[in-house]
């Protein structure tokens, strides 16, 4: 039997309010088994027990980031990333010199442009051209909800001017009707299906790849919205006893009546890796302005094919399929960015939480595992101010990635204008009595944790801008962001009473970081450093 570990000599922060600031906190086969004073937790120890001082360091509990797109992130890694490129020319000489890198039949992948730094409006099909060699190329925007290809990748999938919109999506065309590069939403699937599939093995391999990079920044949690080659892997990798991350992973919205026909249900799993939520599209972003919006986007061109956004499915669609899970103990996540789309949402799951009303308040027992977690909304980014509240009135939990408030500053205000003040609305929701639970929504965003709680806590872009913050009564403290990035997120995932917070007989995931983090000021909390990430007593990072 491993001894007795005592951390001591800086501040704990348990996040447990019986508890506060500890001074100590002692592990025991995995687990906490003291935390308080240091007489309190000396009391409790073995007698031959490893002390280990945190020389004025601090520790928090082990993050979860609530929304990444894991399998996506850990492929993205080998390709083209263009995020925070604000030259056009530069973009292009950037994919210029990957495709030359790449045999002459293979795919340009990439993502992260953002047109909106190029103060210039949709990039095309015949600029991507004279960059790729012929090779077929597709390049995701920033929130992925469209993508631009080349004229190879558009004669790949067959897409011509006789091509007819598909559902829940469109393709960008010029004068003359012919596509034009553009593809928004389910524009984009023709194309995805004519990519090469990585092979299984080079999956896992990614995986683990960008797990390892996340327990540097003291991520031990994730909740994944991926679909089923994601769970595959991770599934492969949780058999051979090689998952060093917790998982809790969401059906995509596809495969309901499977997961229905073979009575699936919310919570099954186990403390590494669990079934969530089923995953459903109401809407797209607001960088491609395809929202749903309940009043027109601001300065937009005249003939711009979709003011109001574009809902993915109709109302009736929308309320059948959360209804249809709900009844059958399956909890939804819903992504949901314009006013419209979250308002359709709540109203959605209140119909079917009022006609299945065992489902109207989540487990919250003692158990390890509760058996039933609850509906989320993802995203929830621009909320009309009557509707804040029914998030706590109707148990549904907000998943918010504060970067994304930051990082969309400009076009928020240009797109929504004075409709902002209820954007990234966490101050207002946290007091409707909402559950917030923070991540990152990689690859959209950096997935550092640190870059998420810098931008809570200040509503300030990297450089500090705008002074003050953007809508700064919506900043959080330090202590709720991180409630927001461990104890939320447990919440949501119905794992509340194993983890989230260091309480004795919770497991011992937590972060050693370099700094005292009381003494961190908000402008610099984007650079704090990890120096140890332990799960479930076991060091998996040392810096």
């Amino acid at each position: 039997m491993a001894r007795d570990r005592l951390l001591a000599g800086g501040a704990i922060w348990t996040l447990d309010p019986t508890v506060g600031v500890a001074e100590a906190i002692a592990l025991r086969d995995g687990k906490v088994v003291a935390v308080g004073t240091n007489a309190e937790v000396r009391a409790a120890l073995h007698a031959d027990y490893e002390y280990i001082d945190l020389a004025g360091r601090s520790i928090i509990p082990g993050i979860c980031d609530a929304h990444i797109h894991l399998l996506w992130s850990a492929l993205l890694a080998d390709q083209i990333d263009l995020q925070e490129v604000a030259s056009f020319d530069q973009a292009l000489e950037i994919i210029r010199q990957h495709a030359q890198r790449l045999p002459a039949d293979a795919w340009v992948l990439g993502s992260g442009w953002d047109h909106s730094l190029w103060q210039r409006d949709w990039p095309t099909a015949s600029e991507l051209d004279q960059v790729t060699g012929g090779r077929p190329a597709f390049i995701t925007r920033k929130d992925l909800h469209s993508a631009w290809v080349n004229n190879a990748a558009l004669n790949r999938a067959n897409i011509s001017k006789f091509s007819s919109d598909p559902d829940g999506g469109s393709i960008g065309r010029d004068a003359a009707g012919e596509p034009n590069g553009m593809l928004f939403e389910n524009g984009q699937l023709a194309v995805k299906a004519c990519i090469p599939e990585p092979s299984a093995a080079q999956k896992e391999a990614s995986i683990q790849a960008f797990i390892k990079r996340m327990h540097q920044r003291g991520i031990t949690s994730i909740h994944v919205p991926e679909g089923p080659d994601c769970f595959a892997a991770v599934q492969t990798l949780y058999g051979r006893g090689a998952l060093e991350m917790r998982i809790l992973h969401h059906l995509r919205m596809d495969l309901l009546e499977h997961a229905v026909a073979m009575g699936l249900k919310s919570g099954l799993g186990d403390a590494w890796l669990r079934f969530g939520n089923l995953k459903i599209f109401s809407d797209g972003s607001l960088g491609s302005a395809t929202a749903h919006m309940l009043e027109p986007f601001d300065n937009l061109p005249a003939n711009a094919p979709h003011p109001y956004g574009i809902p993915m499915h109709d109302r009736e669609e929308l309320f059948a399929t959360i209804d249809r899970a709900i009844a059958n103990d399956i909890s939804v996540i819903v992504h949901a960015i314009g006013d419209a789309a979250n308002r359709t949402v709540l109203d959605a799951i209140e119909t079917a939480l009022k006609a299945n009303p065992e489902s109207l308040q989540p487990s919250l027992g003692k158990g390890v595992l509760a058996a039933r977690i609850p509906n989320r909304i993802e995203h929830a980014q621009l909320l009309h101010p009557t509707d804040i509240r029914r998030f706590g009135q109707l148990g549904v939990v907000a998943s918010m990635q504060p970067i994304h408030a930051t990082s969309d500053i400009s076009v928020a205000d240009r797109f929504w204008g004075q409709r902002s003040q209820s954007a990234y609305a966490w101050r207002s929701l946290q007091a409707s009595g909402a559950i917030l639970a923070f991540g990152s929504d990689a690859p959209v965003e950096s997935w550092d944790p640190w870059a998420g709680i810098h931008a809570a806590v200040t509503r300030q872009r990297p450089d500090s801008s705008p002074d003050g913050g953007w809508y700064p009564e919506q900043r959080l403290s330090l202590e709720e962001a991180l409630w927001a990035y461990t104890i939320g997120p447990a919440i949501t995932s119905g794992e509340q009473a194993f983890k989230g917070s260091l309480g004795v007989g919770k497991v011992a995931d937590l972060v050693i970081l370099e700094e005292d983090l009381a003494q961190v000021a908000p402008q610099q909390l984007a650079k704090v450093q990890v120096a140890h990430t332990i799960i479930e007593g076991q060091t998996v990072w040392e810096g």
